[in-house]
């Protein structure tokens, strides 16, 4: 006789679809982009040539040369030590956002599709009104309250991108929720909580990492284009978004380096990351199938 308190013997691939499938080139190429970006922000003090911040008014906009690979900008500071050290905000400010962004989104959505009724209402409305804020101006609100700095647009931003997430983890999670192993698990007397935390989440898990890829790509974007725009990290911090504001003035002048490289790695990170997420959501869809 089988005992009733057995396990269900359903259960999803969970995370184990977040194994490195390397099917693809691009997806392969895109992975080792990435870790390439990672160990240049970790490593930027040791791998930069010159302090980012040192000023050489004698050496401005001088071009590509041995001691300067990439050339200076206007103000004589070498541009690939600004680029690899402008790595590390251009990192941690978007890495800020998702890991907030994807708790609070995730929280709210399980939250609302667990329990229905009024508290998805609530929950559902509440997100739709944030939703419908623009993330860019509400960053703008909260730099003119706040300050510039990397602290009031990732705050602003973390609020922008929770609902995104918050909506993907509800309908997701409502269709978890209504699998026979969830009412299985229910009616051995497991807890709500308990069925959440161990079978729930992890079965929505990898939808998640994949969406938050795509969400790390964007958020960088945004980052970038509020220094770009002055609200963001200031001069003379190295970061790629203030980098390719101070450049505009050096493309006049036809030295093109100083704003195309930051361009280039912002564009380069941002398709990686989008390529990344999207090869994970289609390997996610091909076991579900």
């Amino acid at each position: 006789m089988t005992s009733t308190t057995s396990a269900p013997p359903y259960r999803r691939p969970g995370l184990r679809v977040l194994r490195p499938f390397g099917r693809g080139p691009l997806f392969a190429v895109s992975v080792a982009v990435l870790a390439l970006l990672v160990l240049v922000a970790v490593l930027a003090p040791v791998l930069a040539p010159y302090d980012p911040e040192a000023l050489d008014l004698s050496a401005s906009l001088v071009g590509t040369t041995g001691d300067h690979p990439l050339g200076t900008d206007q103000s004589g500071r070498d541009v690939l030590s600004r680029l690899l050290h402008g790595a590390r905000t251009g990192l941690l400010g978007p890495l800020l956002v998702v890991a907030v962004s994807t708790l609070l989104g995730t929280a709210l959505g399980v939250l609302a599709a667990w329990r229905g009724g009024w508290v998805d209402t609530v929950l559902s409305r509440s997100m739709d009104m944030v939703f419908a804020i623009p993330g860019l101006l509400l960053a703008i609100l909260l730099v003119s309250v706040v300050g510039s700095g990397l602290t009031a647009p990732v705050i602003a931003m973390s609020v922008a991108y929770t609902p995104y997430v918050g909506r993907l983890v509800r309908s997701i999670a409502r269709q978890e929720k209504a699998r026979p192993y969830i009412e299985a698990y229910r009616v051995q007397g497991w807890s709500g909580w308990t069925v959440c935390v161990r079978h729930l989440l992890p079965n929505i898990a990898p939808t998640v990492f994949a969406q938050s890829a795509m969400n790390f790509g964007y958020a960088l974007m945004d980052l970038a284009a509020l220094s770009f725009l002055g609200f963001g990290v200031q001069p003379p911090a190295a970061d790629w978004g203030a980098m390719i504001n101070e450049g505009q003035a050096a493309v006049l002048q036809g030295a093109m380096l100083p704003a195309l490289a930051p361009s280039a790695c912002i564009v380069l990170a941002v398709v990686a990351f989008g390529i990344v997420g999207e090869g994970l959501a289609d390997r996610i869809a091909k076991r579900e199938r």
